[in-house]
């Protein structure tokens, strides 16, 4: 992770949950970012790796992102430890989508007539010969996989087929055009795609079950591009192409799963934009801010049940959005380690260093320090929490508890804590026996954070000391 560069911004908070991923371009170099719409926070996870043509994929359980990068290099992201792999190289020309396994542990992919199965634990890949196949997808089962390829004939159909090779069926009866764009419901019930192609792009669903195919009516100009299923499975969210005098713009539109109940939501002044769901199906992020040119600018967001539009990031250059589909909030973290002080703690990855013992973002910050004080740790933490400069305001709260079996307590800052002090909280710990630092000894650790930060901090701290 040191290799990887990280820059953070503040943003509009809608106060929602799980993690929003994007790719953006500054100066010509593309990355993957996240966004969290807890606290807006914003944090660049790669340095350089992706292209304008990546898209993130998230596994279900919102640990990893994966995506096709710069010279198509199929890249995995660990996010709790931000740790990058490489895992293949895929062919100009062919059609890139990823799909991960239900269990988070395996992608699939297809490359020359092949769909590859790669286990990100075991780095073991298996391989599926299947000339022509594309949008290859798992179902929630774990056992099969939808995919997109020529039949007998050389015509476009849906197929199903066991992670083993076996037990191939066609799906459709299409003697129409190509499939494109396939996806799969979440409980795997439904697919989509868009047919026949691009100038015209026409949106279908089709009921697995039954082999009963639905077209949804569209946009006024039969440009139908992006769908996604909500994590529900219940409806598909779309954008549609328009035109007025003022040239193109797109519709931000959803209908069912049947093509029913289609409507408009909201307006890009691109020519068509990414959509992606929130966690709970009732919320639409896409992009906006081309102003005339190929690429977005802005990101924005809206709920069903309030439609008003609410921009959540505008810089440089987006191209592609995905909300992640759990609700996981935490971003990802690196691990401070001071011999000197004998502790180790994970720490937001946005946050830097200022000096050996001080990391900030504009989210927050940490501080650490050893005391030297009395047996009693009620009285240190009562004079550290009322120490004559008032640095918790007037009326702190403390709260005495245990780390790692040692006495510890925290102290939380009251409403007139002076405005500098940017919400400063600390944590006391004793130490399991003192430490020696040049020539004085000190018997407890103490952490300054910001409130909001504490007691994460806290749960990941060790106390090497109590380790040798």
């Amino acid at each position: 992770m040191s290799a990887i560069l990280q820059q953070y911004f503040y943003t509009v908070k809608p106060g929602d949950t799980g993690l929003i991923a994007y790719v953006s371009s500054i100066n010509d170099t593309y990355d993957i970012w996240v966004y969290n719409p807890r606290n807006g926070v914003q944090v660049r996870l790669t340095e350089g790796l992706a292209d304008y043509f990546s898209v993130p994929y998230w596994s279900p359980d919102s640990s990893y992102i994966a995506f096709v990068g710069k010279d198509r290099i199929v890249y995995v992201l660990h996010l709790p430890s931000g740790e990058i792999a490489q895992i293949d190289q895929l062919i100009e020309g062919e059609i890139h989508t990823l799909d991960w396994s239900p269990d988070s542990q395996s992608l699939v992919y297809t490359k020359l007539n092949q769909m590859i199965l790669y286990n990100v634990v075991s780095h073991r890949a298996q391989r599926i010969i299947e000339p022509g196949a594309t949008d290859v997808q798992w179902f929630p089962n774990g056992t099969e996989f939808l995919y997109q390829a020529p039949d007998a004939n050389g015509i476009s159909q849906l197929f199903r087929i066991r992670v083993d090779g076996t037990g191939k069926q066609q799906v459709t009866n299409n003697q129409q055009g190509r499939l494109n764009y396939v996806r799969l419901t979440p409980n795997g019930r439904f697919a989509l795609y868009t047919t026949p192609g691009v100038s015209i792009s026409i949106i279908h669903t089709v009921d697995l079950t039954t082999g009963e195919v639905f077209v949804v009516r569209g946009g006024p100009e039969a440009k139908n591009y992006f769908p996604t299923w909500s994590p529900d499975s219940s409806k598909i969210a779309y954008s549609a192409t328009a035109f007025s005098e003022r040239g193109y713009f797109s519709l931000v539109r959803t209908t069912g799963n049947r093509g029913e109940n289609d409507r408009t939501w909201n307006i890009s002044d691109c020519f068509a934009t990414p959509v992606s769901w929130s966690p709970d199906s009732r919320k639409i992020v896409y992009l906006s801010g081309c102003h005339g040119q190929a690429f977005a600018s802005e990101m924005w967001y809206f709920n069903l049940n309030h439609p008003v539009p609410i921009q959540l990031v505008r810089r440089g250059m987006i191209t592609s959005v995905s909300w992640s589909p759990t609700s996981k909030n935490s971003l990802p973290r690196r691990t401070y380690e001071n011999p000197l002080y004998r502790v180790r703690f994970q720490y937001p990855m946005n946050w830097t260093e200022v000096s050996p013992e001080r990391y900030e973002g504009v989210d927050g910050f940490f501080q650490i320090s050893a005391l030297s004080a009395g047996p009693n740790i009620r009285q240190v933490c009562l004079d550290e929490a009322f120490h004559p400069l008032m640095p918790y305001g007037t009326q702190p709260r403390l709260f005495h508890t245990n780390i790692q079996n040692q006495e510890a307590c925290f102290i939380f800052p009251s409403f007139d804590q002076p405005p500098e002090m940017r919400g400063q909280a600390a944590l006391i710990v004793r130490y399991p026996k003192p430490i020696q630092i040049d020539d004085e000894t000190y018997n407890y650790f103490i952490l300054w954070a910001s409130n909001q930060y504490i007691y994460s901090l806290a749960s990941t701290l060790m106390l090497l000391a109590c380790y040798e």
